[in-house]
């Protein structure tokens, strides 16, 4: 091949390249659209055709909660709420319930109910599904302690004050000594600084709590028999039932919930290995009716064993003294029960990302 027919002909290589190159960029910057799933679900086993409408605590992040910044619903349950929907071909919508999802469900507001205590199924009328999320009052350490604390060895221990797991700790450690904190972020302050051996608080709250602020600890005990987050169904809806069961387990099975709680959490979490403190042991021997965990009236779960007066739970609401607007202090975030306060019918995909998980960079 002579010269000037091997320029000419790299001269148009090079055309053609730039071409197809050109029109890749192009294709790359355009939006992409995902098709329609065909709803699995309709009328009479929802109510209204094409959307699941699902109820959750806005008072119990980090599952549902809103940021400061923001009146959109977000967090772990909104996100299994969406991969659920998503599972259905359905659209979905939020609907706020408080802490009476009974109500919600029985009234006929809401088609499923997520964040249910599998602790408290005993007290239900409804029915809920396996837990997608494990959950009990826990206590965490610095990396290098993996130590079980006894009451005998006197440890300190921290809590958020007026929480169930500042109750547990008093009611177990009674020769130890209790240090409360108005939130969980300065309990683990103290843990970093050395204030203290430990730090009591749900294994759900504390985990997102630490990871949230940055802080390397770990769970080296669980205080009481590990329980779980559910879904809950009318009892009296079979279909329902069945969908939901066979969605959890499809959505478990393939990552996507794990893929959600390390999100949230920074990690999966299994308590399925974790050892239990003297007390929780103790508690699992006694299969009396006082070991069932119920619900205050303010929605805030007891330990088990604990009694009526046992102080509500841990909590986490937003602060915009941070910058990921993260303060694990007690109190209620929110609007009105039953009000919907997140609505998104008009998005087939529910806002989901390839991977499951909800919009990225959601934070409370």
């Amino acid at each position: 091949m002579s010269r000037s027919m091997t320029t000419k002909f790299l001269g148009v290589f090079v055309a053609g390249a730039l071409a197809l190159f050109g029109l890749a960029g192009c294709a790359s910057q355009a939006s992409y659209t995902p098709p329609e799933k065909t709803p699995t679900l309709s009328s009479p086993t929802i109510a209204q055709d094409g959307v699941l409408r699902v109820g959750v605590n806005t008072g119990n992040a980090p599952l549902a909660g809103q940021p400061a910044s923001s009146s959109k619903i977000v967090g772990l349950d909104v996100d299994v709420a969406a991969a659920l929907a998503d599972q259905f071909g359905l659209k979905l919508e939020l609907v706020d319930v408080g802490t009476d999802a009974e109500s919600a469900l029985t009234n006929g507001s809401v088609d499923i109910v997520m964040g249910v205590d599998k602790a408290d199924s005993a007290t239900t009328t409804f029915w809920t599904s396996e837990a997608y999320l494990p959950t009990a009052v826990a206590l965490f350490a610095l990396p290098d302690n993996d130590a079980v604390p006894t009451n005998e060895e006197t440890p300190t221990i921290a809590a958020q004050t007026s929480s169930k797991s500042s109750w547990a700790v008093s009611n177990e450690f009674d020769n130890g000594t209790l240090v409360t904190t108005d939130d969980l972020k300065s309990a683990f302050a103290k843990l970093e600084s050395g204030d203290v051996q430990y730090v009591a608080a749900d294994a759900v709250i504390g985990t997102y709590a630490a990871h949230s602020a940055g802080y390397d600890v770990h769970i080296v005990a669980l205080m009481q028999q590990p329980s779980g987050y559910a879904v809950g169904v009318l009892d009296s809806n079979a279909d329902l039932k069945q969908a939901v069961s066979d969605a959890l387990t499809s959505l478990t099975g393939t990552g996507v919930v794990g893929v959600i709680e390390t999100k949230w959490l920074g990690s999966v979490l299994d308590l399925s290995q974790i050892p239990l403190t003297a007390g929780a042991t103790a508690s699992a021997a006694d299969t009396t009716s006082d070991q069932t965990s119920t619900e205050n009236t303010d929605g805030a779960e007891n330990t088990e064993g604990a009694d009526e007066n046992a102080p509500s739970d841990d909590g986490v609401v937003p602060d915009d003294t941070t910058s990921d607007n993260v303060d694990p202090a007690e109190g209620d975030m929110g609007t009105a029960e039953g009000e919907v306060i997140y609505d998104n019918t008009d998005s087939v995909d529910n806002g989901l990302a390839a991977d499951g998980t909800g919009i990225e960079g959601d934070t409370l």
